[in-house]
């Protein structure tokens, strides 16, 4: 499995494969429960499984009661918490409580593939999605439309006997140079669940041989992000020192709603591209939204450093810390 692979869109290719899978997903928490409303974990016939409900705290049990929903294709509705008889082998240590469903794929109540399809078409066409469940008919309602999806709340959740699951659009970088920060910068994005695009025009830095598993574009950045959407689950980072690629870029970014722009370069280079975009045309509050030097300040040398601070300030950005 790709690192970056939706539960969903690993669950319709191992059905296609002929495998008997389960999805199982948090539907609600309570106190400090260490995994989110719509977290996935996939469950295999053989016992194998990816992803996390709780953190490892109960990941055991659910495999156990997956096996029987692939058994007999009955959807499970269970609940974890502190009050179990053994909180460590199917409770949550932690002290909080979750519920979570369990549903076959391609069998009696569970996930038709249909829906599936639908799931992985909606992130590949990176837009949002839902499904709303009926627990007690089993019933699942495709929510997709603007309008529509407008009246979902955005993490989804669970009311009565009715659960809405909602598919986020991916989290992308885009990295502008095909430089040795990047190659570190990438991997570790991609560990974190980000699609990565890199952007280079020249050939023997944009090979796909030193970005094995990315996205490597060789073009300007200008051309490039003319044909990419920028929306505000993406993050962008120049990485060149060149004005040529950098400069485009970057007024490509500070025009869209990308989450985060980061620039490598001193606080002096910082200064200088301000004033030059600035003639451009690039209002200050605009140029403003770019982080230059770009990172976390953790007293980075190396470039896998410089890349574990580009995607600390990343992750600061994208949970709302004030300080970046």
């Amino acid at each position: 499995m790709a690192v970056t692979e939706d539960m969903t869109a690993m669950a319709l290719r191992l059905h296609r494969q002929g495998q008997k899978v389960a999805l199982a997903t948090v539907m609600a928490t309570w106190g400090s429960a260490p995994r989110p409303i719509g977290a996935q974990m996939l469950i295999c016939e053989d016992g194998r499984f990816f992803g996390s409900v709780s953190g490892g705290c109960v990941e055991g049990a659910v495999v156990l009661e997956a096996a029987e929903a692939l058994a007999t294709g009955q959807c499970l509705r269970l609940r974890y918490g502190v009050a179990d008889a053994d909180a460590f082998a199917v409770g949550l240590a932690c002290g909080g409580e979750i519920e979570l469903v369990v549903e076959p794929v391609g069998q009696g109540q569970g996930m038709d593939p249909a829906v599936l399809e639908r799931l992985v078409e909606a992130q590949s066409a990176r837009k949002p999605i839902a499904v709303r469940l009926d627990l007690s008919s089993w019933q699942r309602e495709l929510i997709s439309g603007q309008a529509e999806f407008s009246s979902v709340q955005p993490t989804g959740g669970l009311a009565g006997d009715v659960f809405t699951y909602v598919q986020t659009v991916p989290l992308r970088l885009v990295i502008i140079g095909a430089v040795h920060i990047a190659q570190y910068l990438a991997p570790m994005a991609q560990m974190a669940g980000y699609l990565v695009t890199i952007i280079d025009p020249r050939d023997s830095f944009a090979s796909p041989a030193r970005f094995d598993g990315h996205q490597v574009i060789v073009d300007w950045p200008e051309e490039a992000l003319a044909r990419l959407s920028l929306d505000r689950r993406t993050a962008l980072v120049t990485l060149t020192h060149d004005p040529k690629m950098d400069t485009p870029a970057l007024q490509h970014a500070v025009a869209s709603e990308v989450f985060y722009i980061g620039a490598l370069g001193s606080s002096r280079t910082h200064a200088k591209r301000r004033q030059s975009m600035l003639d451009l045309g690039v209002s200050a509050a605009a140029f403003d939204r770019i982080q230059g030097p770009v990172g976390l300040n953790i007293g980075s040398r190396t470039p896998a450093e410089i890349a574990l601070s580009i995607l600390a300030a990343m992750t600061a950005k994208l949970r709302g810390q004030a300080h970046v």
